[in-house]
């Protein structure tokens, strides 16, 4: 039984003042995702700007309400609990935002941040057995104990990124939602945390949905990736597979992008035309034919299905061998 399953989840927005003017317009922002996660395995998702990650990380954790599908922890049906019924499981799972400049409270110190969230859950008996867990989780994220007293501004972006690392891991998670965690940090700094969060993964054996746009990252880290379009997922499978073997066009695309270690070694950059389209009025049939670089005619009225390419790798395209 995997540790998350979601089936065919939609999260769907209606589109302000389009009711006044007698239509009824929606945001189709996740539009019919399924996945699932095993305990200790990080799943990598992928996919531009806009796609419908972010969102789709925030309604599994119930941080926004899905519109329609399933969600299930550890076998457990969260899609409609109450924020009483819930409030046991959040312990379970946490996140790590994207934005390490606003996702700390800037009135609280390090330690009050921290530890908030052992307050909140009800661990550690008294005041110095949570400053000690703090003390604890600001070592095992590579800062030391005595930065507890200090305000968020006195550190740079890698540095609190770190700090919102230690406050997920607070409550002791097993699946932890990570929101583009390097997008906002210098290049330097990136493979900083990277590498800190692959060791907790390894030495906590927690579970990670990792959220990026970069395929590089993911393959590094991630043992299967998920390639979303649209509020879709066109492919997914084992990162060694989709890494070598990409089958979707849109997958190809992010992958031509990704540099090359190797200066020498070439590689032909797939450029796509036009810009993505409006979920409000997404295209019919195969929601990537009007950027397609390989598109058939059938791709405009025909919604591909998912087809195996090989175990454990699936790609929803026309062009997949039957």
């Amino acid at each position: 039984m995997p540790l998350l399953e979601v089936q065919n989840l939609r999260v769907h927005f209606p589109v302000k003042g389009s009711a006044l003017s007698g239509t009824s317009l929606t945001v189709k922002a996740v539009d019919g995702v399924s996945l699932t996660i095993a305990a200790g395995e990080a799943v990598g998702l992928v996919g531009e700007s806009g796609c419908g990650k972010s969102t789709l990380g925030r309604s599994i954790l119930r941080l926004l309400e899905p519109t329609s599908g399933r969600i299930f922890f550890d076998g457990q049906d969260i899609t409609t609990l109450g924020a009483r019924a819930l409030r046991p499981l959040r312990r379970q799972f946490q996140m790590i935002f994207q934005d390490p400049f606003h996702s700390l409270n800037p009135r609280m110190t390090v330690g009050q941040s921290i530890g908030e969230a052992l307050i909140i859950h009800g661990l550690g008996n008294s005041e110095a057995a949570r400053q000690t867990r703090v003390a604890e989780l600001l070592q095992s994220v590579g800062l030391t104990a005595d930065v507890a007293d200090r305000f968020p501004h006195q550190f740079s972006g890698g540095q609190r990124q770190r700090i919102g690392i230690a406050r997920a891991l607070a409550v002791e998670p097993r699946l932890i939602v990570c929101d583009e965690p390097v997008s906002a940090l210098d290049v330097s700094v990136q493979a900083q945390v990277i590498n800190l969060l692959q060791d907790i993964q390894r030495d906590r054996g927690l579970a990670y949905l990792f959220i990026s746009h970069d395929l590089a990252v993911v393959e590094h880290l991630c043992q299967r990736i998920v390639v979303m379009y649209l509020g879709r997922v066109v492919e997914s499978g084992p990162a060694h597979s989709i890494g070598r073997n990409p089958q979707h066009p849109y997958t190809q695309v992010l992958l031509s992008a990704v540099p090359t270690v190797n200066p020498s070694a070439k590689r032909d950059r797939i450029l796509l035309s036009g810009d993505v389209p409006s979920p409000i009025h997404p295209p019919s049939g195969c929601p990537f034919h009007p950027r397609c670089p390989v598109a058939e005619s059938r791709c405009r009225t025909e919604r591909p299905e998912f087809r195996t390419v090989a175990h454990g790798h699936e790609a929803a395209c026309h062009r997949v061998p039957a």
